[in-house]
């Protein structure tokens, strides 16, 4: 952070204002008025060059028109140089009429026929006259017996065309720089305005520039934002910010691990519709404010995902992400732990009763009718666990099956093996298809208790590499409308425990069996009820 200190200790000693809006108002100021005197020395350097371009040329045109006089050639070849001279009335008639400085006729030696100083008469002209005794038009700034002028000088011609002289007309030059001077008033008056006008724009912006950053310094702006960054990477919970037009905007390093999405992915997400980025589904319907609500559930990859989402002033939204995965295990662990306990209730309340029985037999005397029942009793659990592991072969499904076959034996459902399950110890992926078996038939003992002829039936089995699982359930069933809705995380029909959510079984087993390319349906079983269908390619090595 000492870095960002330099520039505010920088501002401090040379006394100026900390507040953002207060530097951006002088910055904009100075920019202001910079450009208007730019503006202005832009406008002067040309309007110069402009008038004495104006002046030279009315000079040119005044002796243009003096030298068009045919009574003034005449006048040169038939009288002498003199004040008298019909040349000297016809010039300083011209001068008087136009507001010339002067006229001034010469002949082809240079010697001056007019002049407004009577004296200067039938003296040499101060200034070269050889282009124009030559037959060329001529325009200058030149310094005379006058003084500095802007000159035109043109060829006189006889009647017969022959050059008999030349006319020189000046402008004073004095005339030209009051014009210069004259105008500058009035460009001071407009700059005056434009710097007003950009003063106004530029308090206007500054005080909304303050209302948007709340009158903040900039060292204090910078502050927040590398604050902002440190959070955003350092917290443990998921960040997404949204633009008004549902666009990302940000997506930081948690929420990025959580939606399993790459550096690669992450760096272009910005700017990108969150479709594009998520993929269609729950989770970006969530993100998106489709799906309304505190504390949503999603499920994302292999991801259980808690999201809330906050609308922000201009539109957009920022949406927070925990991951539940853990939870939801440990809350399925603590459901098989509870149907483990009932079940050992169950077996310690018959076991009782067989005790019992046992006990009563044994005071009566009935010494082979208690054998009988003993041998009975073990052969009855012995039977229902050999069943399960002739044609389930992998430990963990089977004792899985053992423990639910006891818990629906508790809850009045029998649980049966369909004759066709067969399935070998050669599963990639046992712990998977435990929790897809566990979730259907917990679901399928759910929906057959309390029905007439309550029953669950299990078929596992395997067709090359290919696992086929099948749990089928004397309940209602599932109407054909709502078979794919059930499969859409948080739907249930259940009253949520205690400790977590409802909703979340199905939507597992599929993104279970989808992520391993496989698929997951709920249909009608044959006789009534519901029959979920799960299949999974390449399951078996």
């Amino acid at each position: 952070m000492l870095p960002m200190r330099f520039p505010l200790m920088s501002a401090r000693r040379l006394g100026l204002p900390r507040r953002a809006v207060s530097q951006i108002l002088l910055t904009q100021l100075a920019i202001a008025a910079g450009v208007v005197v730019l503006a202005t020395g832009l406008f002067l350097a040309p309007l110069s060059a402009q008038l004495d371009d104006q002046a030279m040329r009315r000079a040119l045109a005044i002796a243009q028109s003096a030298a068009a006089d045919p009574a003034l050639a005449t006048g040169l070849l038939s009288s002498g140089a003199s004040a008298d001279s019909p040349v000297q009335s016809s010039a300083e008639r011209i001068r008087r009429a136009t507001g010339a400085e002067y006229v001034v006729v010469l002949d082809l030696d240079g010697i001056r026929r007019s002049h407004p100083s009577a004296d200067r008469i039938g003296l040499p002209v101060s200034t070269d006259p050889s282009d124009a005794l030559a037959g060329r038009e001529v325009m200058e700034i030149d310094e005379g017996t006058l003084g500095r002028s802007a000159r035109g000088k043109v060829p006189l011609l006889a009647a017969d065309g022959e050059i008999v002289g030349a006319v020189s007309v000046g402008i004073a030059y004095d005339s030209v720089r009051d014009r210069l001077l004259g105008a500058i008033p009035g460009l001071l008056a407009y700059a005056g305005g434009a710097l007003a006008a950009g003063a106004l724009a530029a308090y206007l912006l500054s005080r909304r520039i303050q209302r948007q950053t709340r009158d903040l310094a900039f060292s204090d702006i910078a502050g927040l934002l590398a604050e902002r960054e440190a959070m955003l990477h350092s917290i443990r919970e998921g960040v997404i910010a949204l633009a008004p037009d549902g666009t990302v905007r940000l997506v930081n390093d948690e929420a990025a691990r959580l939606l399993g999405l790459t550096p690669d992915t992450t760096g272009g997400c910005a700017g990108r519709p969150l479709e594009d980025v998520l993929g269609a589904g729950r989770t970006a319907d969530v993100l998106s404010g489709r799906v309304t609500g505190r504390d949503l559930l999603t499920v994302q990859g292999p991801r259980v995902l808690v999201a809330n989402r906050m609308p922000t002033e201009d539109g957009g939204a920022v949406a927070t992400l925990r991951d539940r995965t853990e939870l939801e295990h440990l809350g399925r662990e603590l459901d098989s732990t509870r149907g483990l306990i009932d079940a050992l209730r169950a077996q310690d309340h018959e076991h009782a009763n067989r005790l019992h029985t046992l006990l009563g037999l044994l005071e009566l005397g009935l010494h082979e009718e208690a054998m009988e029942f003993v041998t009975e009793v073990a052969g009855v659990h012995r039977t229902t666990a050999e069943q399960v592991t002739e044609k389930v072969h992998d430990p963990l499904l089977a004792a899985l099956l053992v423990g639910k076959a006891t818990v629906a034996a508790e809850r009045g459902v029998p649980l049966r093996l369909a004759g066709t399950t067969l399935l070998p110890d050669r599963l990639v992926d046992p712990g998977g298809l435990v929790t897809i078996l566990g979730n259907l038939v917990d679901n399928a003992l759910d929906a057959a208790t309390g029905s007439a002829a309550p029953l669950v039936e299990v078929e596992l089995r395997a067709e090359g590499r290919t696992a086929v699982l099948r749990v089928r359930d004397s309940g209602p069933g599932v109407p054909a409308a709502r078979r794919e809705e059930i499969f859409t995380e948080g739907w249930s029909t259940k009253q949520p425990r205690a400790h977590r959510e409802r909703g979340l079984g199905l939507a597992l087993v599929r993104r279970l069996a989808e992520r391993q390319g496989g698929s997951a349906r709920a249909g009608e079983a044959a006789d009534g009820g519901a029959e979920f269908s799960v299949v999974l390619p390449e399951a078996l090595r």
